[in-house]
């Protein structure tokens, strides 16, 4: 069974408000929530793969969307958390400000559903009217409900 954006998408992963003022503690604020549902294990060196994975390839910061993640043996599934700061935090190594921050834990084996799932992503987000309606979403579930009508749109 092909992955589904929608399939990811649960409240308890979501943070429209974060505190963060670095990317380290922003991706560190959305991996608690995906801690806190059980769904990894070990958020401490899952964080630490992340880590990782930006020193060797710096994110590429387009339209102030960020997609920090790691292939890794911690998860069972794809994981997706997501996060939203209204002032931006600066990521990469030019500091660009990342509003949206999407947090992804692939399973090592998932390269397929992870390309499937960062590709729905990056083509929702590239979209001006779409952005714009993810960072005025004044609830999580408003959020979600924009993400999953414009991921039907794309087929």
């Amino acid at each position: 069974m092909a992955l589904a954006l929608p399939d990811l998408l649960d409240e308890k992963l979501v943070a429209l408000d974060l505190r963060a003022t670095t990317a380290d503690e922003a991706i560190r604020e959305i991996i608690v929530l995906m801690a806190a549902t059980g769904k990894i294990d070990k958020p401490d060196e899952f964080l630490e793969q992340v880590r990782e994975r930006e020193r060797a390839n710096p994110p590429i910061i387009e339209q102030g969307v960020a997609f920090p993640h790691a292939r890794t043996d911690l998860v069972k599934e794809i994981v997706l958390g997501i996060g939203r700061s209204r002032a931006g935090v600066p990521f990469g190594n030019i500091g660009e400000r990342a509003r949206l921050i999407f947090v992804i834990a692939v399973p090592r084996q998932l390269i397929t559903d992870y390309l499937v799932c960062v590709g729905a992503l990056a083509r929702l987000t590239r979209d001006g009217a779409t952005r714009t309606a993810l960072l005025q979403a004044q609830t999580t579930a408003e959020f979600l409900e924009e993400l999953r009508a414009k991921s039907a749109l794309l087929g």
